[in-house]
């Protein structure tokens, strides 16, 4: 594991892209193979490509979030305006505030994007991805604060696949 750290803490950008683009796109493909419930290549290799991108672009605001909302609660902290917290306090503060103040802006951007490669103007359910903030996102992320730094953004990424298998599901029973 010491290569990952090594690689993670010498090029936080680059590798928080490979993560969400390879991850990412691949919770992408996932959500599609639960809902038409077959194993395929939901995309010709030009969108794939492009949700690649679009994945690793994301990443780059999501790694500027984790690095900067913690750097917030830590100056809340600073100035009593929160309390000394231990490790899970401290995990859920950073995420509570990451997903309630950059979450909507990443939501909305996730969409865009996607209605961007799509060619569609796809604003349904959005209130639902806005709410996937609140019962996915915060508790995930405050697991994922808890454990070392440099491994955040690769369990985020995994966490991609994991929230591709719950929306899949979800609409696969909404067919």
């Amino acid at each position: 594991m010491n290569w990952y750290i090594e690689i993670v803490e010498t090029n936080p950008i680059i590798t928080a892209m490979i993560q969400f683009a390879i991850l990412g796109t691949l919770g992408d493909i996932i959500s599609k193979w639960i809902i038409k419930k077959k194993f395929f290549l939901p995309f010709g290799v030009k969108v794939l490509m492009l949700k690649m991108t679009e994945w690793a672009l994301l990443s780059i605001f999501v790694k500027y979030a984790f690095v900067g909302f913690h750097g917030f609660i830590d100056s809340l902290v600073v100035h009593n305006l929160l309390p000394d917290m231990n490790t899970a306090g401290y995990a859920f503060s950073v995420s509570v505030s990451m997903n309630l103040l950059f979450g909507p802006f990443l939501v909305v951007m996730h969409r865009f994007l996607e209605n961007t490669i799509a060619g569609a103007k796809n604003w349904e359910r959005i209130d639902k991805a806005l709410l996937s903030l609140v019962w996915f996102w915060i508790p995930a992320h405050t697991i994922t604060f808890m454990l070392p730094k440099p491994f955040q953004i690769g369990i985020a990424a995994l966490l991609s696949i994991v929230l591709g298998l719950i929306l899949g599901a979800y609409n696969r029973k909404g067919e």
